[in-house]
């Protein structure tokens, strides 16, 4: 789920993330691998120079929402974005890698940011990038009627960040006041094109988005709806002429079939649900190879159902008491070595997370309790489930049989990928109370404001509480650390306390990579988009 969604984020993460992380989410948050066989290990098996030449085919679960990075939230739709579009820069283990952008600085009263851009850089149809393609970006960002998700991030405490052109290779950003987080917000941003754009009422429907044109490592070719993406080698790309003649993002929505497909060399790379590693392994064809991406999964409340219960944190807080963290860990990941319990809505990586906060877990007699108390009988959920997630369809089982033990019925509604994300993000939807998704949000806690405070462009909770606002606004524009930290502890505790959400557990996501493939460690395994630069993956 996909901070795009995000985070943002990369939501996304947009991310945001921010919405339909659905295999395992704005993100952006560096990523290092874990356990199996390492990007370093496989590295070392490799021999010789880089060859050019060859295909690349990954799995992907669904249609693409958007093939526009101001609107891209869900992970395939990131996904391919990142080999569309380049982004100014990416940040790794706290460091800076510079792509579009040269370098940032800014000033002494962290007020100004300078942004230099690279020479010489072109989109995919030969016109030149430059500062206006970056302001254009921002005040797209920026305009409401454009409605996209990264917004809110580009605002401190109500006022907007500015972009305004110095030349054609340099930016300032102006900021209303110091934002520790403005670096996280700017992280996400992948400009798109002006000349395309400046002419078109919404960018968001715009007819544009369907042949994308774009600055990154391969350009756009051919979307065939419910079968493929395919994008060719950009030559004149500013990191060097990618290795390999294509990529293809194949739409596998069944598992099974994916995972055969994986297999039988159709597919190349993809990603596994846990249940499936040993298979996939047994074939000796496949480095695989799980790493933390930053990422909560959770169950998700929807307080603006129609049934109305929802909208009592008694409710949540009853529904959370009746299920098992622990037994949900083994139910959908197999085991604690892909998940570590979960508690605050911050996940591990993020600046000033904590897990010492409220939990409401595994105490059946302690629901019944808060049902009884709320008023709530005979009360009937309905849990949205994608087909052929097998985390989800577990899941969903398990919450259907612990939550008739506490006297509540849920009905399981099961659908494919793309209409279960046009479903969650749809912020007007009342027709459904229960999902289970994650995001990946990225370092800087700013991030989830998107997702937690009442009027965030990514609330799919439906989530209300004006003391949340107020922390996590004020979160984003103070200065002092010591200060800011204890804002967002607090935001933590109450959220938690209000239980808009159940989490799971803080997950790793595992990719399986064909053998036949080389450049993995120097393309460096990312949060939801698998590959940050895919110009260095080549065929042996």
């Amino acid at each position: 789920m996909l901070k795009r969604q995000t985070s943002f984020i990369v939501l996304i993460l947009l991310t945001l993330l921010v919405t339909a992380c659905s295999s395992g989410n704005n993100a952006a948050s560096p990523s290092a691998s874990a356990g199996g066989n390492s990007p370093a290990a496989t590295q070392q098996a490799e021999t010789g120079t880089p060859k050019d030449g060859g295909s690349l085919i990954i799995g992907v679960a669904s249609d693409p929402v958007s093939l526009n990075p101001l609107y891209a939230g869900d992970r395939v739709s990131l996904t391919i974005d990142q080999a569309l579009f380049a982004p100014l820069f990416q940040v790794n283990n706290g460091k800076k890698t510079f792509y579009l952008a040269d370098s940032l600085t800014a000033s002494a009263d962290n007020l100004t940011y300078t942004l230099k851009l690279k020479d010489g850089l072109t989109w995919h149809d030969g016109q030149k990038l430059t500062a206006d393609d970056v302001v254009f970006t921002v005040d797209s960002i920026l305009d409401e009627k454009q409605n996209s998700f990264l917004r809110e991030n580009f605002f401190v405490n109500g006022n907007p960040i500015k972009a305004v052109k110095v030349d054609d290779l340099t930016v300032e950003f102006k900021l209303p006041q110091v934002s520790p987080a403005f670096e996280a917000t700017l992280v996400q941003v992948s400009p798109i094109p002006k000349h395309v754009f400046e002419n078109e009422a919404s960018i968001e429907k715009s007819t544009k988005n369907a042949a994308p044109v774009g600055s990154g490592a391969f350009k756009f070719k051919e979307y065939k709806t419910g079968e493929y993406v395919t994008l060719d080698r950009f030559d004149n790309y500013f990191g060097g002429k990618p290795h390999l003649d294509s990529v293809t993002y194949r739409i596998a929505k069944d598992t099974n079939a994916a995972n055969l497909a994986l297999q039988n060399g159709e597919i190349n790379v993809k990603y596994l649900d846990p249940q499936d590693v040993s298979t996939i392994q047994a074939t000796n064809n496949f480095e695989i190879l799980p790493y933390s991406e930053g990422r909560l999964a959770y169950l998700m409340f929807n307080a603006d159902s129609n049934t109305g219960a929802l909208a009592k944190k008694e409710v949540r807080q009853a529904l959370s008491y009746a299920l098992s963290r622990e037994e949900i860990i083994q139910t959908a990941y197999t085991s604690g070595e892909y998940a570590d319990p979960a508690k605050s809505f911050l996940t591990p990586d993020a600046l000033f997370f904590t897990n010492d906060v409220a939990s409401f877990d595994n105490d059946p007699a302690k629901a019944k309790e808060l049902l009884e108390a709320a008023g709530v009988k005979n009360l009937k959920l309905r849990f949205i489930v994608q087909s052929g997630n097998k985390a989800q369809e577990a899941v969903s089982l398990y919450v259907q049989q612990k939550l008739k033990a506490i006297g509540v019925e849920v009905e399981l509604q099961n659908m494919d990928s793309s209409a279960w994300v046009q479903k969650f993000i749809d912020l007007k939807s009342t027709d459904f109370e229960i999902a289970m998704t994650g995001y990946i949000m990225g370092y800087d806690p700013d991030a989830y404001r998107i997702l937690y405070t009442s009027t965030g462009s990514s609330n799919y909770a439906r989530y209300k509480n004006t003391e949340v606002d107020k922390l996590l606004n004020d979160g984003a524009g103070e200065a002092d650390a010591a200060k800011r930290e204890a804002l967002y502890k607090k935001a933590q505790e109450l959220v938690a306390d209000d239980a808009p959400i159940y989490p799971i557990a803080y997950t790793k996501t595992v990719v399986a990579v064909s053998k036949e493939y080389g450049g993995i460690d120097e393309a460096v395994l990312k949060p939801v988009v698998i590959f940050e630069d895919l110009s260095k993956v080549y065929k042996k």
